[in-house]
């Protein structure tokens, strides 16, 4: 079973690749992406092992296969839509970040309980909150992203691993468990800012 790790590992390799491939290079030995990600080459062996990522030792690995498989293993060989719940500051950025749909990543929706930000005739609408049960179903929609205050959180999360969406990048203060309906990514901005700014003024004082 693929563990966190090896995703994050997955997504340096496919960075490092895509970097050099501007660079020109077709070809990658597993001592050239250990080097520069400081792990073991055994470890990157191992990992495109698993994965069905195949080359040899004297050709090394194609730059354009290894790609194209990290891709299809992420899921990314076709779009992925996302809603965002809760259309605030941070949910607005996210929704107008151009970035994600150069990874395969599609914003299709964002929900609000607040009628005032509902519109409907965008390119990326804002509906009413009490249609997302009804919208994940019709659309298919897996995965969520979660902006919304704290008071509402735990009910935001139940409403939506009720509705049938399996994954949630979540962007309020509390911590969440992932369950068997729902795996729950965690990201507290303030505690990034916080643990951050230690590591800087340690720094300053060693």
């Amino acid at each position: 079973m693929t563990n966190k790790g090896q995703i994050l590992r997955l997504l340096n390799y496919k960075n490092l690749l895509k970097h050099l491939q501007t660079l020109g290079f077709k070809k990658v030995f597993s001592d050239n992406i250990s080097d520069t990600l400081e792990i073991s080459s055994s470890l990157v062996r191992k990992d495109f092992g698993n994965f069905g990522i195949t080359g040899n030792r004297k050709g090394g690995y194609d730059i354009d296969s290894i790609l194209a498989k990290i891709d299809e293993i992420l899921g990314k060989d076709e779009i992925q839509k996302v809603i965002v719940v809760g259309t605030g500051r941070i949910g607005q950025a996210l929704m107008n970040y151009q970035g994600f749909i150069k990874e395969g990543i599609q914003i299709v929706a964002g929900f609000d309980n607040d009628f005032s930000k509902v519109s409907e005739g965008e390119d990326i609408p804002i509906l009413h909150l009490d249609k997302l049960p009804e919208f994940v179903k019709e659309k298919n929609i897996k995965i969520a992203i979660m902006c919304v205050p704290q008071l509402v959180a735990k009910h935001t999360l139940d409403m939506l691993a009720n509705s049938g969406v399996g994954g949630v990048l979540n962007f309020t203060p509390i911590k969440f468990q992932s369950s068997n309906e729902v795996t729950v990514n965690n990201i507290n901005i303030v505690h990034e800012l916080e643990n951050l700014i230690y590591i800087v003024n340690k720094q300053k004082t060693t």
